[in-house]
């Protein structure tokens, strides 16, 4: 099992997360949907492919390798769902991405939030941390507070707190008690994803909208609350995404909005969408780069919403361009996002998800050879 690592993280090639589910993992999840396989049956074919994964990840050079989401059918909501006082729900309809309606689901918080320490991700994670070998690290992916906070747009309803203190509060114990929890279990690289400061900045122009300050201060406040909390040699790592379903996004528009309180969270790493135009530049970079937390910045440069390969070169240009506002010594590259935030996953192949891998590797070792 392991429970330590020489390698500094956010590596300097790494990933987000999720990878596509291979389809004897969709079969066995729509046969036990459908009742015709047990949960037994179901858990040793998602063990099988996640074996496969960590192997595939490995192959390719990763240090630190994730569990791919394969249990998961939402990013974010079977995790909410596992806490005590929400649970999942279908609402009357989906997510609206750049046109598409997603498939529907939501969280309703029915009671007090409060850590569960039988939460199903810490089995997940157990099972990952026992089949990594020595010199890899697995990596635990989980939502931001943020993305818990109550929004009828995102399909999650507060039908208990009167009070958003009261809610933050314990929202903040249950995060603090979970960390500590997949800590105990040998996590040592924990990333929360955190779709908010994405999609506050495209409600935003150049400075964040006056109705949205208290969300982002409150953000800012659970996350810190999480980082500081922590244990010193746990790695916690934040990326920013602007949706992520069926090869389609839910919002675009720079950081410049919320590069501010980017900055001022305690975090080790943030992993940054640069995957397209509706990035924006990176010049917002330079306000994390001058917090004086020399934390790393990923540049998620490669897209894993479309199966075309980008150019070495033009990676390697992109870097330079950031250089200018960050150090290349707290630069990484890395996908754009994951490759499945849902079960549906994005619309690419396999042998196109490996290579963009595989692509993310070979220039960070040509720009970082150390």
């Amino acid at each position: 099992m392991t429970t330590a690592t020489k390698i500094k993280f956010p590596n300097r090639y790494d990933i987000v997360g999720s990878f596509l589910r291979p389809a004897k993992l969709k079969e066995a999840r729509a046969d036990f949907q459908a009742h015709k396989i047990s949960r037994e049956a179901l858990t040793k074919v998602e063990d099988e492919q996640i074996s496969q994964l960590v192997k595939k990840e490995i192959e390719v050079g990763l240090k630190d390798v994730t569990a791919g989401e394969f249990r998961r059918s939402w990013w974010h909501l079977d995790f909410f769902d596992g806490l005590n006082g929400a649970h999942f729900f279908t609402p009357e309809k989906g997510y609206l991405f750049n046109g598409e309606e997603t498939r529907k689901g939501g969280i309703k918080i029915i009671d007090k939030i409060s850590y569960n320490p039988d939460h199903p991700f810490f089995a997940d994670f157990s099972y990952l941390n026992q089949i990594v070998p020595d010199g890899v690290t697995a990596k635990q992916t989980i939502p931001s507070p943020s993305v818990f906070f109550p929004n009828k747009e995102a399909e999650i309803y507060d039908e208990h707190y009167t009070n958003f203190d009261d809610f933050l509060n314990d929202v903040i114990d249950a995060y603090q008690k979970t960390v500590q929890h997949f800590y105990d279990l040998g996590c040592r690289y924990l990333q929360i994803d955190d779709t908010s400061w994405g999609m506050w900045a495209s409600f935003s122009k150049e400075t964040i909208n006056p109705d949205l300050k208290p969300l982002c201060e409150a953000a800012v406040k659970a996350i810190n609350a999480i980082a500081d909390n922590k244990p010193a040699d746990l790695t916690l790592s934040m990326h920013v995404c602007r949706g992520n379903y069926d090869s389609h996004w839910a919002g675009a528009g720079a950081y410049d909005p919320v590069a501010d309180y980017l900055a001022q969270l305690h975090i080790d790493g943030y992993f940054l969408e640069y995957d397209d135009e509706r990035s924006g530049g990176f010049e917002p970079l330079k306000k994390v780069a001058n917090n004086g937390r020399h934390q790393r910045i990923v540049l998620g440069l490669v897209i894993t919403k479309k199966p075309e390969l980008e150019s070495e070169a033009l990676l390697k240009q992109r870097i330079r361009k950031a250089e200018q506002f960050v150090s290349l010594n707290d630069l990484c590259l890395s996908p754009q996002c994951g490759f499945a935030s849902t079960e549906e996953g994005n619309r690419l192949t396999a042998q196109d998800q490996w290579s963009k891998i595989k692509l993310v590797v070979d220039v960070a070792n040509q720009v970082w050879p150390d």
